[in-house]
């Protein structure tokens, strides 16, 4: 299973490290394995890289886009695409700092309507040490 999270980064940054990517994953990843000692640090150093995203307003925006595809469904706070011809099942939950794709495959078939909603997305998968701006992969598909 990959699980993606996916980050709306402030614009100077992503100006900042567009043409090196790695750079703002490792500032990702050291955030996403600090210890309890350190949280207040790395709290500090997420909400400057960060901007906050309009939960409910992307939740609405997302389930009025999507309700009318068959292999789409929501229940309660969970966005889910079930595409039988894809071999896909993804889960999407949006917090609002940040949202998350849990999805049996490589792939997922939010990352097409993201950033049709969003600008500046950063994907991470920490398990895989993958990471991308999700507007370098719309070009790619």
């Amino acid at each position: 299973m990959r699980v993606f999270y996916i980050f709306k980064i402030k614009d100077e940054f992503k100006y900042l490290y567009q043409d090196n990517p790695s750079q703002l994953y490792n500032i990702f990843k050291q955030i996403y394995f600090l210890g309890k000692d350190d949280i207040n640090y790395g709290e500090n150093i997420y909400y400057q890289l960060i901007d906050p995203i309009d939960k409910a307003l992307l939740d609405r925006t997302l389930f009025i886009k999507l309700h009318k595809d068959i292999p789409y469904s929501k229940k309660g706070q969970t966005h889910i695409m079930n595409n039988l011809y894809k071999d896909e099942v993804s889960r999407l939950i949006i917090k609002n700092t940040y949202m998350k794709i849990e999805t049996e495959s490589n792939f997922s078939s939010f990352f097409h309507y993201l950033p049709l909603l969003l600008d500046n997305l950063f994907v991470c998968d920490f398990s895989y040490l993958d990471f991308f701006f999700l507007s370098r992969i719309k070009t790619l598909v």
